[in-house]
C-alpha cells in the first residue's frame, strides 16, 4: 500500500475515531449553543439594550421620590440703580433739638443714604427639596418603562432563536463539508486502486496505457475536488466560530450522536406560532402606544408638587440666627390651553395603536406561512434523503459488480469509471440530503418556537 493511501486511511480513521469518542459525551451542539448565548456579540448588544431598559425603569421610579439639591449664590456688585434715603434731612433737626434740650452731643448729625439695589458681597446657600404630589406624566412614564422591559426581553429572545437556528445550520454545514472531504478521499482510494490494477494489467500485457492515463487524469480531478472541499470546510468552520465569537480557525468537535441516522426523528405538523416572540413584541408595542395615548389624553389633570428650602443668606459671609431661613410652598401647574399640542400627541399615539394592530395581523400571517413552508421543506428533505440512501445502496452494489468484471478483464475502464463516479455522487447526495433534513428541522424549531430558551 502506498504512503498516500496510508495517510488518507489514517485521516479517515482519525475523524471516525473522534466522532465515536464524542458520542459518549453530552450533546456538543447544546454546549455550543450555550456558549453562543454568552459570547455572541450580536446577542450581547441586545442584552445591553435590555439592561438599559431596566435602568430606565429605575430612573422613572426615582421620579416619585424627593429630589434634594444644594444651591448656592454669591454676588459682588458696584453701580447700577440705587434707592436714596434722606435720613439726614428727616432726623438732623430733631437731633439738634434733642442736643439743646439735654445739653449734650449724644445725637450726631446723619448723612443722607444712597443704597445700591444690587446686593454687594452677598451670599445665599440653601438645600432645595422638591416632591411631586400629582403628576400623570411620571405615572405613565413608569408604566411605559415597565412594558418596554418586556419588549426588550422579547427582542433578546427573538435574536436567541435566530442564533440557535443559524448556529445549528452552520454546524450541519460544517459536518457536511467534512463528509464531502471524506467522500472525496474515499474516491481517491478507489482511483489509486484502479491505477494499481491498470499498472498490473500493463505489466502482464493485458491492456495498453489508455486506461492508466485515464485513471491518472481522474486522480488529478479528485485532487482538485479535495482542495475545493477543504476550502469549503475552512469557510464553514470560520462562520461557525464567528457566531461563537471565537478565533475563526478554532477546532470544532463533531458529535456522532447528532449526526446518526437515528437522530432524524419524525416531526409532526403540530407546531404553532403562538409562542413566537415577534408577536409578543408587537403586543408590547401596542400596550406602549396605548399608554402613550392615555398619557397625552390626561393633560387636563393638573400637576401638583411641593418644595422646601433650608438655607442661610447674608452679607460678608455672616451666619447667625438672622441669616438662617426656611421656605416651604406648593406649586400648581394646570395646562388649560396648549393650542391643541396634547390633543395632536394623543392622535399620533392612536395611529401607533392602529399601526401595531395592522403589523400584528400581517406578522401573524407571515409567521404562519413560514411555519407551513418549513414543514413542507422538511417533508421534501426527508423524501430526498430516503431516495439518496436507496440510490447509494444501488450505486455501491453496481460498483462492486463492475469492479469484479473489470478485474476479470471483461469490462472497459470507462464503464468502471462511470460506476465509480455514480458511487461518489451518491455518497455526496446522501451527505447533502442528510444535512438538508437537519437544517429543515432547525427551521421548524425556529418557526414553532420549540427550542427551550434558558
Amino acid at each position: 500500500m502506498s504512503t498516500r493511501i496510508k495517510k488518507r486511511l489514517l485521516f479517515i480513521v482519525a475523524i471516525l475515531g473522534a466522532s465515536f469518542r464524542l458520542s459518549a459525551q453530552d450533546t456538543l451542539l447544546e454546549h455550543y449553543i450555550r456558549e453562543a448565548f454568552s459570547r455572541n456579540q450580536g446577542l450581547q448588544q441586545r442584552n445591553f439594550q435590555f439592561d438599559k431598559s431596566l435602568y430606565a425603569l429605575q430612573e422613572a421610579r426615582s421620579l416619585f421620590y424627593p429630589s434634594v439639591s444644594l444651591i448656592g449664590d454669591y454676588t459682588r456688585a458696584d453701580g447700577g440703580r440705587t434707592i436714596d434715603i434722606p435720613i439726614g434731612d428727616l432726623l438732623n433737626n430733631v437731633y439738634s433739638s434733642l442736643n439743646q434740650l439735654t445739653g449734650t452731643n449724644n445725637f450726631p448729625q446723619l448723612k443722607n443714604q444712597s443704597v445700591l439695589l444690587n446686593p454687594d458681597n452677598f451670599y445665599d446657600a440653601k438645600l432645595h427639596t422638591t416632591l411631586p404630589l400629582i403628576n400623570t406624566e411620571i405615572w405613565y412614564a413608569n408604566k411605559i418603562r415597565k412594558e418596554n422591559i418586556s419588549l426588550q426581553q422579547a427582542a433578546v429572545n427573538v435574536y436567541k432563536r435566530k442564533l440557535v437556528k443559524d448556529l445549528k445550520t452552520a454546524y450541519y454545514q460544517y459536518y457536511q463539508s467534512c463528509r464531502v472531504v471524506e467522500i472525496y478521499n474515499a474516491a481517491m482510494l478507489l482511483v489509486d486502486e484502479n491505477i494499481r490494477v491498470n499498472k498490473s494489467f500493463i505489466a502482464n500485457g493485458v491492456t495498453n496505457t489508455t486506461a492508466l492515463t485515464r485513471s491518472q487524469a481522474e486522480q488529478q480531478k479528485i485532487i482538485t475536488n479535495i482542495t475545493s472541499a477543504e476550502n469549503q470546510r475552512t469557510l464553514a468552520k470560520a462562520y461557525f466560530n464567528f457566531l461563537l465569537n471565537k478565533p475563526l480557525n478554532d477546532t470544532i468537535l463533531l458529535d456522532s450522536t447528532t449526526f446518526a441516522a437515528a437522530s432524524l426523528l419524525p416531526v409532526a405538523d403540530t407546531g404553532t406560532i403562538t409562542k413566537r416572540e415577534e408577536l409578543t413584541q408587537l403586543e408590547q408595542q401596542k400596550k406602549i402606544a396605548t399608554l402613550q395615548y392615555r398619557q397625552s389624553s390626561a393633560y387636563l389633570v393638573p400637576k401638583l408638587s411641593t418644595f422646601l428650602d433650608l438655607g442661610s443668606q447674608g452679607f460678608n459671609w455672616a451666619v447667625d440666627n438672622k441669616s438662617r431661613y426656611y421656605l416651604w410652598g406648593v406649586h400648581l401647574q394646570w395646562d388649560i390651553f396648549t393650542a391643541g399640542q396634547q390633543k395632536h400627541k394623543a392622535q399620533q399615539a392612536a395611529m401607533e395603536i392602529k399601526t401595531a394592530d395592522a403589523a400584528y395581523s400581517e406578522t401573524y400571517s407571515a409567521l404562519q406561512f413560514a411555519l407551513t413552508t418549513a414543514y413542507n421543506n422538511y417533508h421534501t428533505a426527508v423524501a430526498n434523503y430516503r431516495n439518496a440512501q436507496t440510490q447509494l445502496g444501488l450505486s455501491e452494489k453496481y460498483y462492486r459488480d463492475q469492479f469484479k468484471v473489470y478485474k476479470a478483464g471483461q469490462l472497459l475502464y470507462l464503464e468502471l469509471l462511470d460506476a465509480q463516479n455514480q458511487l461518489t455522487n451518491a455518497r455526496l447526495q446522501v451527505a447533502v440530503a442528510f444535512a438538508g433534513v437537519q437544517t429543515t428541522m432547525a427551521d421548524i424549531e425556529l418557526q414553532a418556537a420549540a427550542y427551550q430558551l434558558q
